[in-house]
């Protein structure tokens, strides 16, 4: 009976948390100071996040080293391990290139500088940074059961991987998706 009461919370907390989040945004919305004040977000970042968002669900779902198309390619390319960790942390500089881009370009004066795309690469580089200093926490903190979360595969260089790729996330979004990115932060302005 004990176990049945000790359980109750896990399956009630995250509905619970839900349900407190939704009715806090209700509320937050009624009768707002201002409630004509809004800043919109590109396509392009909206796509983007809910592609990102689509990725991280998978990871979390199977763990980012069973995922299955990992697998998959993992199978087909002779690899040694799962490689949808890498293909996380490619889109974890990525997405948040094009989050840093609009939120700079429309918040600051760098809109047009040549500073935007270093700042940007930077400011990625240094999120994936901290990411991994969560994961050594978490290293730490639960020693060999942490290694489904961290998905390591027993990598000693998978810290180093991991911010690399982001890294080239981070720079190949800048540099192929800059001038899209521009054209619909223009027309936001008009």
């Amino acid at each position: 009976m004990s176990l049945v009461l000790a359980a109750a919370p896990r399956r009630v907390l995250p509905a619970l948390s839900a349900a407190v989040v939704v009715t806090g945004l209700a509320l937050s919305a009624w009768h707002a100071y201002d409630p004509t004040r809004r800043f919109p977000l590109t396509g392009l970042l909206c796509g983007l996040l809910a592609v990102h968002a689509l990725v991280l669900a998978l990871g979390g779902h199977y763990t980012y080293a069973r995922v299955p198309l990992g697998d998959w390619v993992r199978d087909a390319f002779g690899l040694d391990r799962n490689p949808y960790d890498r293909f996380g942390h490619l889109m974890q500089g990525f997405v948040p290139a094009i989050l840093v881009r609009e939120l700079l370009s429309r918040t600051s004066p760098l809109r047009g500088s040549r500073w935007l795309a270093p700042l940007t690469v930077c400011a990625c580089l240094a999120f994936s940074a901290l990411f991994e200093m969560f994961e050594w926490v978490a290293a730490v903190i639960g020693g060999q059961a942490a290694d489904a979360f961290l998905a390591t595969q027993g990598d000693v260089w998978d810290t180093q991987w991991d911010m690399f790729c982001a890294l080239i996330g981070a720079t190949v979004s800048v540099l192929v998706l800059g001038r899209l990115h521009d054209r619909q932060l223009a027309a936001l302005d008009r």
